[in-house]
């Protein structure tokens, strides 16, 4: 079913209120987010996300955006709204907006969200300051399999609006916290058993060769310099991505999807080598029993 008619936009100037209300989450500034576009609007619906306004250019074209219009009109504390294109250059930050915005509530998250899984692997990003590569990273350590990403430092806030933007809706499935200090991050996941593996550029145990079946954390620098020595010298060990020369240095998210990859490639073969382990303990024939020694008459014949 498509519409063709175009509704009266409700909002027709750039100093409406709600202006100011986006404006303030795309900085940051607000204990909500910015979403542009409709694949990002459906995959926050998907994972029950708390919608305060939805504001639109034209009505839904299709069956399915009309579905997603429906449901956003029944979940949005302030509903759906049509607002002229001016209004809509001045409520999202993009540069061509898709034409659908929204506001939510950030999700109150905590650490121990990252130890829900029986064999944590927990990717630890130190001052990563690009929020194209913080929602790349969140995306790769969805698609590998990790249990969770924490932020620390410096790093951007993966709740801004380019971040949520590069991750595509992993944000919204994959627990994503933020702890200050990288050295109270590392104590954390150290008292929860978690073993603490710092990448470094060279000198390190390349990563076919160090044991990532075990509660793991993997520590990633951000752009340029890579981790600080201080929260190298924090780790239990130090691990490389070998590459051939003259390359030295990969982009932090190709190197989380490479180690967490890694990580799933070996935690695939332990879980084989387990289960090869009990089908063969299953099969092996029972140990036969020895016969039972008829025991010695004491009867006397007399």
């Amino acid at each position: 079913m498509y519409h063709s008619y175009t509704p009266v936009p409700e909002i027709t100037s750039r100093q409406h209120p709600l202006v100011k209300s986006f404006k303030a989450a795309a900085h940051g500034d607000d204990a909500r987010a910015l979403l542009d576009g409709w694949h990002l609007i459906e995959d926050a619906l998907t994972a029950d996300l708390a919608f305060e306004t939805v504001a639109l250019t034209r009505p839904p074209r299709t069956d399915h955006e009309v579905a997603i219009v429906s449901q956003l009109t029944r979940q949005s504390r302030a509903g759906v709204v049509y607002v002229s294109t001016a209004v809509m250059d001045a409520l999202s930050p993009v540069r061509t907006p898709a034409g659908i915005v929204a506001l939510v509530d950030r999700p109150e998250l905590s650490l121990s969200g990252l130890f829900d899984h029986a064999t944590p692997l927990i990717i630890v990003a130190v001052d990563m300051q690009d929020p194209g590569n913080v929602g790349a990273v969140i995306r790769s350590a969805e698609a590998g399999g990790a249990s969770g990403v924490l932020f620390t430092g410096a790093s951007a806030d993966p709740w801004g609006w380019k971040a949520l933007r590069a991750a595509m809706g992993s944000t919204f499935r994959l627990p994503t916290v933020h702890e200050p200090h990288a050295a109270d991050a590392c104590a954390l996941l150290r008292e929860q058993g978690i073993r603490l593996m710092a990448t470094v550029p060279r000198d390190g145990i390349p990563m076919h060769h160090i044991d990532m079946t075990r509660p793991t954390a993997l520590l990633l620098g951000g752009e340029g310099a890579g981790l600080d020595l201080r929260v190298v010298d924090l780790a239990d060990d130090r691990i490389t991505i070998p590459m051939q020369a003259p390359v030295e240095s990969l982009n932090v998210a190709v190197a989380t999807g490479v180690l967490v990859y890694e990580a799933r490639r070996q935690r695939n073969k332990d879980l084989l080598r387990k289960q090869d382990s009990l089908r063969e303990q299953d099969l092996a024939p029972a140990p036969s029993e020895s016969p039972a020694v008829r025991p010695r008459s004491t009867t006397t014949d007399h």
